[in-house]
């Protein structure tokens, strides 16, 4: 084993800083997760609505990606992205997803599975017109995912929208908007001491009753 590996595999933390009991979480995870979550922004966690969004393709290859929590209302978690990108393909032909969030700072870890749908236009246009004038133009400039020869094309692409459309008139893409997972299993991790760390999943039957179990660490 090299000297590289060596530092790599040496390279730990002990985690102290809280638990996790079952009388804690509640019978709501999406409930529990909120407080998780402003406990994060509280925290000043670097970006707690970054999250990791894994899919799978047709091929039932996966693929994993960060991307930004932009919304929590009726059980689902809302993100907004390009439709014809490669997360936006292998929703199409596979619309079960998970998701990630880490807050290091906080020693916690949740993990979300569930199934997504698109969201309706009318959301989808009211963020796309809250976002700066230059991320709209970017979502019209950007082919996302697609091959380009060099960050010219896209540059270009900018100045083109950027000239088509007024700063305040800037139309969302029909190839641009919201998804929603609605969740259907939660796992609340809280780091501990010595590897032992406290595991509580919550998993939602056929009908609609979130059962509660830890699992071990």
């Amino acid at each position: 084993m090299t000297q590289h590996h060596l530092h790599i595999a040496d390279i730990r933390k002990d985690y102290i800083l809280a638990s996790l009991d079952e009388a804690t979480i509640g019978e709501e995870p999406m409930f529990f997760f909120k407080r998780w979550f402003d406990e994060a922004i509280t925290a000043a966690v670097h970006e707690p609505n970054a999250m990791t969004l894994a899919t799978v393709d047709a091929l039932c290859k996966p693929h994993a990606r960060i991307v930004l929590l932009k919304g929590i209302d009726d059980g689902s978690f809302t993100f907004f992205t390009n439709y014809d990108s490669d997360k936006g393909k292998e929703l199409a032909v596979n619309n079960n997803a998970a998701l990630v969030f880490f807050w290091p700072e906080l020693e916690r870890q949740v993990r979300i599975e569930g199934t997504v749908i698109k969201a309706s236009a009318e959301e989808s246009d009211e963020y796309f017109h809250s976002r700066p004038a230059g991320s709209r133009l970017g979502a019209w400039a950007s082919p996302q995912s697609h091959i380009i020869v060099d960050r010219s094309v896209i540059e270009q692409q900018q100045l083109k929208f950027a000239q088509k459309y007024p700063e305040l008139d800037i139309p969302r893409p029909k190839h641009w908007g919201g998804y929603k997972l609605s969740a259907t299993r939660f796992e609340f991790w809280q780091g501990r001491a010595s590897r032992l760390h406290d595991r509580i999943c919550f998993e939602q039957n056929e009908q609609g009753v979130w059962n509660k179990f830890r699992l071990a660490p």
